[in-house]
């Protein structure tokens, strides 16, 4: 398992490398398809994140693309791998 501490900010950061913003531009409810997020940029998110030990399932985050939306799924996912 990596050491990449996974935190709503992370995301935001993560998300905002990749779509060569600043992640202050990026608002929780904002469409990241809408500010470019496609969908192999978004799997080499999930592959990213999915190094600290979560087991995060594409469909999940295809269903809204919202930062607000994927934190809620990351929270549960984290959630679930902390308490074994």
């Amino acid at each position: 398992m990596n050491d990449i501490l996974l935190t709503r900010e992370q995301l935001r950061a993560d998300i905002a490398r990749l779509l060569h913003e600043d992640p202050e531009a990026i608002g929780g409810d904002d469409d990241l398809a809408d500010l470019g997020l496609d969908s192999m940029r978004a799997m080499s998110l999930l592959l990213r994140w999915n190094e600290t030990g979560l087991d995060l399932d594409f469909s999940e985050f295809a269903e809204k693309l919202t930062l607000d939306a994927w934190w809620a799924i990351v929270a549960r996912h984290i959630a679930r791998r902390d308490r074994g």
